[in-house]
């Protein structure tokens, strides 16, 4: 694959720092569009990058603000800005529109992990164009989740780690030791969001709670929602079936629950992460059929 860096301006003057991942010696029949999660950064996404552009699909991905190159080094870590959430959510439109540009009439699909998933769902209600399909991994439904949570302090999530080994404190990560190393070595992740960015997050995520909300979201639109049962941001599955029994109810009829035995957080990072990605690719087979020439 092909890979390049450039910079997406954001509406109020950010620079967001993005990454383009294009096949070699093949038509492009479909964008994915990758939205990672918080403490991290996009780049931590090569290896699927190379697995998706495998078969066809060119693969475009950010640095959220607050994160990665984006950040600007270590002190913006983390830190959103003035109406960050909702700026984020914004720049995730920006670069689908960017990508639509470049491949014109090639169908997009949204890949959301874990706060990139958060940000697809609520762009999923906004007034702009919807993309042809998603994908939303790591993910859970926020307004039950905060009401399990103080937020009037900083998020602590090693309560997360707390049914696991504590070798690093990362374990609910990922069941791979190497992942879950190869995180804790890299110095653009381990961090939270500066409180504001976290409040904004959950307060924009309440009406997603709202049936008349979630009929905004086109019907047909194919979702597919992976998850670890063993991934404590969902609370034991608890909160991602209300996720897609919602959808469900407000109209979506293509809606897939893949749930993965054993699996953590990160599941394009577990031991069986080849399997997992598998899956994923057959599903994307049929949302997104390959282009015949002539």
């Amino acid at each position: 694959m092909t890979t390049d860096t450039f910079i997406l301006d954001g509406r109020d003057g950010t620079a967001v720092t993005a990454y383009r991942w294009l096949p070699e010696g093949s038509a492009v029949r479909g964008i994915i569009q990758l939205t990672h999660g918080m403490g991290e950064h996009a780049l931590r996404y090569v290896a699927l990058a190379e697995q998706l552009t495998g078969r066809g699909f060119a693969v475009y991905a950010q640095d959220h603000r607050g994160h990665g190159a984006t950040a600007g080094g270590p002190e913006g870590y983390g830190v959103l800005g003035e109406d960050g959430w909702d700026r984020l959510v914004t720049d995730v439109g920006l670069l689908s529109d960017l990508a639509r540009s470049a491949h014109p009439g090639v169908p997009l699909v949204l890949l959301g992990h874990s706060m990139g998933s958060f940000a697809v769902q609520q762009f999923l209600i906004a007034d702009a164009d919807p993309p042809d399909a998603v994908v939303l991994s790591g993910t859970a439904v926020l307004d039950l989740m905060e009401q399990g949570l103080d937020l009037s302090g900083p998020l602590d999530l090693s309560s997360f780690n707390a049914p696991f080994e504590q070798r690093t404190g990362y374990e609910w990560l990922s069941r791979d030791p190497a992942q879950v190393d190869a995180y804790v070595g890299d110095a653009r992740c381990g961090f939270g969001l500066d409180l504001p960015g976290t409040r904004a997050m959950f307060a924009a995520a309440r009406p997603l709670a709202e049936l008349g909300t979630l009929k905004r979201i086109p019907g047909g639109l194919p979702v597919y929602v992976v998850v670890g049962d063993e991934d404590p941001v969902n609370g034991g599955l608890a909160l991602v079936r209300p996720l897609t029994e919602r959808y469900a109810a407000a109209g979506l009829h293509d809606v897939t629950l893949r749930i993965w035995p054993g699996a953590r957080h990160e599941v394009f990072n577990e031991t069986n992460r080849d399997e997992i990605v598998a899956d994923l690719l057959t599903w994307l087979d049929r949302v997104v059929p390959e282009r015949k020439d002539g």
